[in-house]
């Protein structure tokens, strides 16, 4: 039987915390979490996506995402529009405010991703990250 120190669950998430707290101190600043720049980021690449689009590209369930979607347009980071097509559909849209912060927003994320891996070799980087991907499988 393992100690909770050897434990891949434990180890796991004590690393999430770390690696969350020092993104969520940068992104601080600028009034937004983790989860909400991770929505930006799914933005930046394809706009207009619905809420059903982003919550599966991120792994987000409907009820989690549509709270922090709403808290996200309350503070002008992203525009909801009705579909013209289908009523039904939400389709998100980034504010002026995302478009015009957008690089310095990915420079927090990247400094954030810097501090977290500093004392790591390239190689070890690289490792991590494909060892990380394949635990999600």
């Amino acid at each position: 039987m393992t100690t909770y120190d050897d434990c891949i669950i434990f180890l796991l998430a004590k690393a999430y915390q770390k690696a969350h707290g020092i993104f969520k101190r940068r992104l601080q600043a600028n009034g937004l979490t983790p989860i909400q720049h991770l929505i930006l980021e799914a933005l930046w690449l394809e706009e207009g996506l619905s809420a059903g689009e982003i919550g599966k590209r991120l792994v987000l369930d409907s009820a989690t995402l549509s709270g922090v979607l709403d808290r996200m347009a309350e503070a002008g980071w992203v525009l909801k529009e009705t579909d013209p097509e289908d009523k039904r559909i939400v389709r998100v849209y980034l504010s002026r405010k995302a478009q015009t912060l957008r690089q310095t927003l990915s420079w927090e994320r990247e400094k954030a991703n810097e501090e977290i891996l500093q004392g790591f070799t390239l190689e070890e980087k690289v490792l991590l990250k494909r060892l990380l991907r394949d635990v999600q499988g």
